[in-house]
């Protein structure tokens, strides 16, 4: 069987001023990088056509640790209604080099599902994340610039409560906690600061909530540094950063035109994670596939618990984008593994641990509903399913009136989709999914993160640390109390605590801290021992990554 890695190469790139054309986005106004990528500008947004467009969100269910196909899914669904008539367009998130050479390998979908050029994807793409990354340290630099600057200059900041962190794309557990300034009077003044992932930071927010370069500005002057001694709050604007920060963003603020294996439009921007930021790409790059094409199927990341919540709450609440249709991914994998299989036996088949295992399923497709939506079940089909336990998913998910139907993108591409397509088509235009939010923005803080954890999380209640509480009057003393909440929380189950699979009762969740990403237009509560920074594993995915000598990568998937 081929890798993912060896099917992309194996495929028959168009030139990207074609995949352009089918969209009807003239050459001119291309931005290329090479033969198969280009930029896009922010002129193609039209918010007449947004209007029309239907907007398909792809979810999951609480995944295994390699994930369950959300972006194969994702892909092979575009590419399917396209195949049902409907001119579509993939809005995807960009991969991080974390999970690229950490657990997961690359993001980019899988098999005959694939968007391309994979390797460029997975790797340095157009440099946006570079550009975060750059634009992040640049306010760090400045930050610590002015604590140790002259009289005239100096804002008098206290280095004791900088909150700002630096960031880097990759997995490295050494940086979370660091001090910086030490060697002497030379090298600045000696304080804690650490590290977060680049895919974790505010900028990485800020760009995917922006609908414009002025909006992308002033967000960035709104970063909360720190206090002053004489407890005044310090912001980006102060010290004078959001210009060149903006500017070091004016190229990854616009949109990345690619295709997919079979040549479909694909457009791929910004990249926070779900677990511990929103989850999903940015407001821009999905506006501006809503309008060039007639449906547009974005995805948000891990379980529905966490990046359709925010999708939601977050991205829906602050763009006023509302989806037609919601599917979520089940594998027969995920239910085995919440139905008790270990990891060594999630290819084990197994009706009993399907059957235990999908009240995990159930909840999710509770919540999806709790929100006014009508989800479709997509079973994103493994070599290792039986037709037994994929009848007895069917069959349960049709008693509760829910349409189930077989996605197998990764064998088939599109072709292996068109079910799924006819159900997704069929949902998005009969109109019955309405978006409700589950809370009011303008209730506390508390109350927006209980509603968050009763209601989808299925928790009794939540518990706040002392620093939490401490961090709470911050909210409140900065005017931050009416912003949305963003839950960092583990992907690996409803509650916060990893072993607990399947559908957990019985549970309170516990709130560590918070981050006060005012930029990015909401408040992060870091639920339990979530990190912002990850690790790598024992044997990362970077252990099998090379390059031959025809200069070609090897191993990436």
């Amino acid at each position: 069987m081929k890798t993912d890695l060896e099917i992309a190469q194996a495929a028959k790139l168009q030139h990207i001023k074609d995949i352009a054309a089918k969209i009807d986005v003239p050459e001119s106004v291309l931005e290329p990088y090479g033969h198969h990528k280009a930029k896009l500008p922010l002129s193609l947004i039209d918010d007449s056509k947004v209007a029309n467009a239907k907007l398909v969100l792809v979810t999951a269910m609480s995944p295994t640790p390699a994930g369950e196909g959300k972006t194969t899914v994702t892909i092979g669904l575009t590419e399917g209604l396209n195949l049902e008539g409907k001119k579509t367009v993939a809005a995807l998130r960009e991969p991080s080099l974390g999970p690229v050479f950490g657990i997961k390998g690359g993001a980019a979908g899988g098999g005959h599902s694939q968007v391309v050029p994979m390797e460029d994807i997975n790797l340095h793409f157009t440099g946006d994340f570079a550009a975060i990354e750059k634009a992040n340290n640049l306010l760090s630099a400045l930050i610590d610039n002015n604590i140790q600057a002259k009289a005239e200059v100096n804002l008098g900041i206290d280095g004791r409560t900088v909150r700002w962190k630096r960031v880097m794309d990759m997995n490295d557990r050494a940086l979370r906690q660091i001090t910086v300034g030490m060697g002497g009077k030379a090298n600045g003044i000696l304080r804690e600061d650490g590290f977060n992932i680049t895919a974790a930071s505010e900028i990485m927010a800020i760009l995917c909530m922006s609908t414009d370069f002025a909006d992308l500005q002033e967000r960035l002057g709104n970063i909360f540094v720190g206090y002053t001694f004489d407890k005044k709050p310090i912001y980006a604007r102060d010290l004078k950063a959001e210009g060149a920060m903006a500017a070091l963003l004016k190229d990854a603020i616009k949109p990345n035109l690619v295709q997919t294996l079979h040549g479909v439009p694909a457009i791929i921007h910004g990249g926070p994670f779900a677990n511990i930021a929103q989850g999903t790409n940015s407001i821009i790059a999905t506006k501006m596939a809503m309008s060039l094409g007639e449906y547009v199927v974005t995805e948000a990341g891990f379980g529905a618990d966490l990046g359709a919540e925010k999708f939601f709450h977050l991205k829906c609440r602050a763009s006023g984008l509302k989806p037609a249709a919601v599917v979520v991914v089940a594998t027969i994998r995920a239910l085995r593994y919440h139905g008790g299989a270990s990891l060594s036996e999630l290819n084990d088949v197994s009706v009993e641990r399907v059957e235990a295992g999908f009240e995990n399923l159930e909840k999710h497709l509770e919540n999806m509903q709790s929100f006014g939506v009508r989800p479709v079940v997509a079973v994103n089909k493994f070599v290792s399913d039986s037709e037994e336990e994929i009848q007895w998913l069917v069959n349960k998910c049709e008693s509760l009136g829910i349409k189930c139907k077989v996605s197998n993108g990764w064998a088939e591409g599109g072709e292996g989709v068109r079910e799924v397509a006819k159900a997704v088509i069929e949902e998005a235009e009969s109109g019955k999914s309405n978006l409700e939010m589950l809370y009011d923005v303008n209730s506390s803080i508390q109350d927006k993160i209980t509603t968050v954890a009763t209601r989808i999380y299925g928790a009794e209640g939540v518990e706040f640390t002392a620093k939490a509480k401490a961090d709470l009057r911050t909210i409140e003393s900065l005017g931050l109390s009416n912003l949305p909440v963003c839950i960092a929380k583990t992907q690996k189950s409803f509650s916060d605590d990893d072993s607990k699979r399947g559908r957990p009762r019985d549970f309170r969740i516990t709130i560590r801290e918070f981050e006060f990403a005012r930029g990015a237009g909401f408040v992060i509560a870091v639920v339990g021992n979530l990190m912002r920074m990850p690790g790598l594993p024992a044997e990362p995915a970077s252990n099998r990554i090379s390059v031959n000598s025809e200069g070609q990568i090897e191993g990436l998937f």
